[in-house]
């Protein structure tokens, strides 16, 4: 369950919200808030005024993997290896079973062949794989993705899609601009001006948004 209660923050302004879904797709204009909105529910920024629970618990009591928009930012270390193997070392996991942690999330993400690669030499799809390896790698009980499909290819974004579907996180909350991967989602959050404008499934929320660019081109194509 994800609730949130009187949030002011910033730019938000989210007096009630209440999702009980798996995958929580969340759109809406550039400025709209969702980079916000998802760095409280990660516990990145701590809001203003009002609570936030995720399964019942603050977001800092809660394992989260997080990938941004800008890989390039959040990663941390100069080779792949050290870079996904880092969460489970903070959590001071075994040697051995780090490493086998590190190699089934490169192999989850099909970068098995560039863990041994400096960071500094991949391309910007490697790193999105690479960072969204080190997200899964210790198998968070809560994924957010801010737009890390936005700067991809169709085949590496296709990738990270499948890594999310298939993931075993309770919430898979994932901000994109692509409103085709948005209605493969449970549940939509569309914000504007910093608050939750619509919300339910993406049935419900496209229905609101069809004479906008706000919808699925699969969807105008078979109506």
């Amino acid at each position: 369950m994800i609730r949130i209660r009187g949030l002011a923050h910033r730019v938000l302004d989210i007096p009630d919200l209440r999702v009980d879904a798996r995958h929580v797709a969340v759109i809406g204009e550039n400025g709209s808030g969702k980079t916000t909105l998802l760095s409280v529910l990660a516990g990145i920024e701590e809001p203003a005024t009002g609570t936030v629970r995720l399964l019942d618990r603050s977001p800092s009591a809660v394992k989260i993997g997080w990938v941004g928009e800008f890989p390039d930012r959040t990663l941390l270390f100069s080779r792949v290896y050290d870079e996904i193997a880092s969460t489970p070392r903070f959590r001071h996991r075994p040697c051995s079973e780090t490493d086998e942690r590190v190699r089934a999330a490169a192999g989850r993400v099909g970068i098995p062949h560039l863990l041994d690669r400096s960071i500094r030499d991949l391309s910007g799809g490697e790193k999105a794989l690479a960072a969204l390896a080190a997200a899964v790698v210790d198998d968070p009980e809560v994924l957010i993705l801010d737009e890390a499909d936005s700067h991809l290819d169709a085949g590496t974004a296709a990738r990270v899609g499948k890594v999310v579907r298939e993931s075993t996180a309770a919430h898979v909350l994932w901000c994109t601009q692509s409103m085709d991967a948005a209605a493969e989602a449970d549940y939509l959050i569309f914000m504007a001006e910093g608050g939750v404008r619509y919300h339910g499934t993406p049935e419900e929320v496209f229905a609101a948004l069809e004479e906008t660019c706000f919808y699925p081109t699969t969807w105008r194509v078979r109506r």
